[in-house]
């Protein structure tokens, strides 16, 4: 289990322009996995003809609740770590990422005690691509993340972005971000995280994906001022597939100001969606 994560940053820190009330986010006592469930068909008319409420994705949900204000460093990461571990679950690695760059750039020695995996071939043009795009795309979400807040993350696995196999997207429109010295250790962030997901134990069941690409999309401000993502202005999540939401939210000692609705809304129409303009593909030789 991870260690106890430290007690949250003193009054002073700023939500995201979304952040719900303090008494509106609730602190479940374990993580929750809860099941999306489709809209209802319109009285008098079978699924096939109810439009999009029969084509909503059926997936679980993952809630998990920071018992403090996060900083944007932190919301990076969690979305990093995500599409490496994603890519892994779905077996778009062989390896988990970090092994996967120790084997493919240090060559064999004596003595080793974890052997190389046949698989990851040190002369492998296919891994030393697959680090490149993975690798370069982690550097953009850094600088993406550092030029404005970002609420939602999505990571798309096979077909296309409006019509994916799996969806997994991150949420994180209840998390409240605040300065580095006033915000939660990262790492002990990221344990809670993945230590909710294990819990969780939602790729166990799944049954193993061929070698597919994997397209990242995320929201921004719409003056951020990024320039590898490519702004989208008409997308819209797809509403089939298999999908995943993991919700992250802040609780505790946090200063929230209170900002009217009307102001919410205006800062939310200012956000629209970006793609990253490389797609990830997989391998497994």
């Amino acid at each position: 289990l991870p260690a106890a994560l430290p007690e949250a940053a003193g009054p002073g820190t700023a939500p995201l322009p979304w952040c719900p009330a303090a008494a509106a986010i609730q602190t479940p006592a374990s993580p929750l996995l809860t099941a999306e469930a489709p809209a209802a068909p319109e009285r008098g008319r079978g699924p096939h003809r109810s439009g999009l409420a029969a084509a909503v994705p059926v997936g679980p949900s993952v809630s998990v609740v920071f018992p403090g204000a996060v900083s944007r460093e932190s919301c990076c990461r969690f979305a990093c770590e995500l599409l490496k571990h994603v890519l892994y679950q779905r077996h778009q690695l062989p390896l988990p990422y970090e092994q996967l760059a120790y084997f493919c750039r240090r060559p064999a020695q004596v003595g080793d005690v974890i052997k190389k995996p046949p698989s990851v071939d040190l002369a492998s043009k296919k891994c030393q691509q697959v680090l490149m795009d993975l690798e370069g795309m982690l550097q953009h979400l850094e600088v993406m993340f550092s030029l404005t807040l970002v609420p939602r993350v999505l990571i798309l696995l096979g077909g296309s972005a409006v019509s994916p196999k799996e969806l997994y997207e991150l949420n994180l429109e209840g998390v409240c971000v605040s300065s580095a010295e006033k915000s939660l250790k990262t790492t002990s962030c990221v344990r809670k995280l993945f230590h909710s997901l294990f819990i969780a134990d939602v790729f166990s069941e799944l049954k193993a994906l061929p070698v597919m690409g994997t397209v990242v999309m995320l929201q921004g401000h719409r003056d951020c001022g990024v320039e590898w993502f490519r702004p989208k202005l008409n997308y819209k999540v797809p509403t089939r597939g298999r999908k995943l939401t993991v919700n992250l939210s802040c609780d505790g000692d946090i200063s929230i100001s209170a900002s009217a609705p009307s102001s919410m809304t205006s800062a939310w129409e200012d956000y629209i969606w970006f793609q990253a303009p490389v797609t990830l593909k997989g391998f497994h030789e």
